[in-house]
């Protein structure tokens, strides 16, 4: 009963707008007052926790997003990816999504691939004759790719929490992000086959088009270095995800000032300011999750929350559907990160005595989570979009829903129900 309350002061303070680590906060000084817990012994606990070089590439991704975003390297990769993409109707939608997966793979990041990707990609797609609203909601579903297509910010963190392999947590979720790509690539284009405003690119010969692609790759060459390194780095067994995070920083800073010269004196240091203020803010979260999470579990919250599933079924797939609702809503609720630190802890033991592996269970967070985060009323990633691209928030939810019918709900059963969708590269890679 007491940590039920705990559970509902965290979720109101969040509805009330209250900022993430004090909602925390409140739920940990509840428990500690309420259930007299020794406060010298959960505040090392907490700050043991953190004691991980794990955690290093967190801060290091964001920083590496907000130098790409400032060095004009996400917009060389767009100019490319655009190129190839062809002179078909919606093809500017595809390059939307396919640039949110490719700038996602390098930051990890959903809100830093909505920021660069939006920026670059509204102006076009509106130029082009894209409904305002169609864009705005396909910038915001296409960005969460970032958080299913490693190197993820999520996955780290759940690998961290969970005792994880971090390489093995970002392979499960990677056929699962191409899978999303290629459907929202695909609604996309179905949605707007009769739009007659669309412009359509001429089609080029084939002189021309080399000519071009030459032009293009080579001025996109030293941005699509970028992911060779980190995602090479990473997958080659030759770097941790830290190490490849530290060297996308170092790579993007010569880059973004002397190759796009993007980057100045000014808008660096404000990057640098921006990353530190963000990095402030998660690590504070996280301490205060560690040590949330720790009273849960010696409040036997997991194994309540399963005694009170089992009760309304005992069948395992009823249950997976009723914790995905359950992450769904969460994820509306809260941003990623938050997110991800809230349910791992409270899901990960429920799951494995379902006989879920938590290899697979990485891609369904995953998944959840990003739906959570577009769906709404709520919908965090939806509302940024909006505001960045100008479009009101009706002409936005009818695309959306599209998108969360025919592409996400396939992708979120595929994950929960077929598990060597998830558990396969893994095994091949790792034999984990």
């Amino acid at each position: 009963m007491i940590v039920g309350i705990a559970l509902l002061i965290l979720v109101i303070t969040l509805l009330l707008g209250v900022p993430v680590p004090f909602a925390f906060f409140a739920s940990v000084i509840f428990l500690i007052f309420t259930q007299g817990y020794d406060p010298s012994f959960l505040l090392p606990y907490g700050y043991s926790k953190m004691s991980t070089t794990v955690l290093l590439a967190i801060p290091l991704f964001i920083l590496a997003g907000g130098l790409m975003e400032k060095g004009k390297i996400g917009e060389k990769l767009v100019g490319l990816v655009e190129l190839f993409v062809g002179s078909i109707k919606g093809a500017l939608g595809v390059v939307t999504v396919v640039s949110c997966a490719v700038f996602g793979s390098i930051t990890g990041s959903a809100a830093a691939t909505l920021s660069v990707i939006g920026s670059i990609m509204f102006p076009r797609l509106e130029k082009a004759g894209y409904p305002k609203g169609f864009s705005a909601a396909l910038i915001a579903n296409s960005s969460v790719l970032g958080m299913l297509i490693p190197p993820s910010s999520i996955m780290i963190l759940y690998a961290w929490i969970g005792n994880q392999s971090v390489l093995a947590s970002f392979l499960a979720s990677v056929i699962l992000g191409i899978i999303l790509m290629t459907l929202l690539s695909l609604v996309n284009m179905v949605y707007l086959r009769k739009n007659p405003d669309l412009v359509i690119n001429e089609k080029m010969d084939y002189k021309t088009f080399s000519r071009e692609a030459k032009k293009r790759t080579f001025k996109a060459s030293p941005a699509l270095v970028m992911p060779i390194l980190v995602l090479g780095g990473i997958y080659g067994g030759i770097v941790t995800p830290t190490e490849a995070a530290a060297i996308a920083v170092v790579y993007a800073i010569p880059v973004g000032f002397f190759i796009y010269k993007g980057l100045n004196r000014q808008n660096f240091l404000q990057v640098i300011i921006d990353s530190a203020v963000t990095t402030g803010v998660i690590m504070v979260m996280l301490y205060a999750v560690m040590i949330l999470s720790r009273l849960y579990i010696m409040e036997n919250l997991p194994a309540t929350i399963m005694s009170v599933l089992q009760s309304i079924s005992t069948n395992k797939i009823v249950i997976m559907l009723m914790i995905n609702v359950f992450m769904i809503i969460i994820g509306m609720l809260m941003d990623d990160v938050s997110a991800v630190l809230l349910c791992t802890p409270i899901l990960l033991p429920i799951v494995t005595q379902l006989g879920v592996s938590t290899i697979q269970f990485a891609a369904i967070v995953g998944v959840n989570l990003g739906m959570g985060n577009i769906t709404p009323p709520t919908a965090p990633l939806l509302y940024l979009a909006g505001r960045i691209g100008g479009a009101p928030i009706n002409e936005m939810l009818k695309p959306t829903f599209a998108m969360l019918l025919f592409a996400w709900t396939p992708t979120l059963l595929l994950t929960t129900y077929f598990p060597i969708i998830s558990t396969w590269l893994p095994k091949l890679i790792l034999q984990h």
